[in-house]
């Protein structure tokens, strides 16, 4: 009989992730950001019914556990089968070149061909995987909030300025934090790419921390000791650790949250008709008004031992009627190329959901050219997690901010040294 498992203890999954699977065992290690994973499971237990030889297991965990553990795991030589990630570039060599195994791989190039290259080797042609969706950074304001302060929500060429001092008349009127930025290195990306940031230098590798990106984290630390930013996201954690602000936001307690389009469905379950919210897009810099595409990438891991059993299960994952069905019930920007271009057919009647789904389509147009080149840069991460670590540390006291800029270049300078 074939099985299915949903493990909800991270340390759990971690054990078994790391086990070697068995003949017909498909393992895959996934994190959810809202109702994604009843969603996959769902998919994958017809999968299962229709296909009695390949016993799929689905370990559910934390996105620390894939962000801190998985990389360890794989350096080993072990993992699972498949994992959900969205660091997709730098540990491309630990991914299988499904082209051998896929009953079509021309199907797979016409439809995930545009990302197919954030996900694969510098050079390479192989198909490591798909994205589950493809996501973009964008602010959420609670429109009930601004409502009820008084405050004119900014409008669409407002600037990071304009939104923080709007932001902290709600706080002050509401007795609310007035904004929050998931502690990400690639969330504040796009506002450093705002002002002119580029993390690319002209060799392909990584250019010291520029003025651009100097404008905007100047700003951030300013705001976060003032009292405009809720300085706890960015001080509660220590090194690279992630901490979204999203649970903040839901509980009704912050005025404007940036974060990402991948929050759409958990707001759409969490928040209900507590209070209205809207998206509003990315605040602009001095030039331009740029979020970060990006998204969750499903890779086979090389290290299978049943790599003809993994191609079976990532065939069925990416068919265009499976990928349709998972974009409109988890409420994602589809990455499939041929569904993307169909009608859509979100399941929720929430009003906001819509708006915000249509809006971040929108706000797509305005990525700028640095931005665009990140999702498949071997050095993305290392850049984040440099920038992540070290202004927690200016925020929390620890470290003056020119001796932050200096010890991020460092840090950049050791992980290329170390590769």
């Amino acid at each position: 009989m074939t099985r299915m498992k949903s493990i909800g203890a991270a340390f759990a999954a971690i054990l078994l992730s790391s086990v070697a699977a068995h003949a017909g065992d498909v393992r895959i290690m996934w994190y959810s950001d809202g109702g994604e994973g009843e969603v996959i499971k769902d998919l994958l237990s017809r999968f299962s019914r229709a296909n009695p030889d390949v016993n799929v297991i689905l370990d559910e965990v934390s996105y620390d556990v894939v962000k801190e553990q998985l990389p360890v795991q794989l350096e080993a030589g072990q993992g699972p089968d498949i994992a959900r990630v969205t660091n997709l570039k730098a540990p491309a060599q630990h991914w299988l070149d499904l082209r051998p195994y896929l009953t079509d791989a021309k199907y797979w190039e016409d439809n995930f061909g545009a990302q197919a290259d954030w996900m694969r080797p510098d050079g390479s042609n192989a198909i490591t995987g798909f994205m589950t969706q493809l996501t973009l950074t964008g602010g959420f304001v609670n429109k009930t909030l601004f409502e009820q302060a008084g405050v004119e929500i900014p409008g669409p060429k407002a600037t990071w300025d304009d939104w923080a001092a709007a932001a902290k008349k709600v706080a002050d009127s509401q007795k609310v934090f007035a904004m929050a930025i998931d502690r990400s290195g690639h969330r504040v990306s796009g506002p450093n790419i705002s002002y002119g940031a580029n993390y690319i230098a002209a060799d392909g590798k990584p250019a010291p921390i520029d003025q651009g990106a100097k404008e905007f984290l100047s700003r951030f630390v300013k705001w976060n000791e003032d009292g405009t930013i809720n300085r706890d996201v960015w001080v509660s954690a220590a090194g690279t650790t992630y901490r979204s602000a999203a649970e903040d936001f839901i509980n009704g307690g912050l005025a404007y949250l940036y974060s990402g389009s991948w929050q759409v469905s958990g707001f759409a379950q969490k928040i209900g008709d507590n209070f209205d919210w809207v998206m509003a897009g990315s605040p602009c810099g001095s030039a331009a008004c740029s979020g970060m595409q990006g998204g969750a990438g499903l890779v086979a891991v090389k290290y299978t031992k049943n790599p003809k059993d993994v191609a079976k299960v990532m065939d069925y994952l990416a068919g265009a009627d499976v990928q349709k069905e998972f974009a409109e019930r988890s409420l994602f920007i589809p990455a499939h190329k041929g569904v993307a271009a169909g009608q859509m057919d979100f399941k929720t009647d929430n009003p906001h959901v819509q708006a915000a789904l249509k809006a971040f389509v929108g706000a797509a147009g305005q990525t700028a050219a640095p931005a665009m080149k990140l999702p498949g840069w071997k050095w993305s991460d290392a850049y984040y997690s440099a920038i992540v670590a070290r202004i927690s540390q200016v925020i929390a006291g620890e470290m003056k901010l020119d001796d932050a800029y200096a010890r991020i270049d460092e840090d950049i300078k050791a992980k290329v040294a170390g590769n």
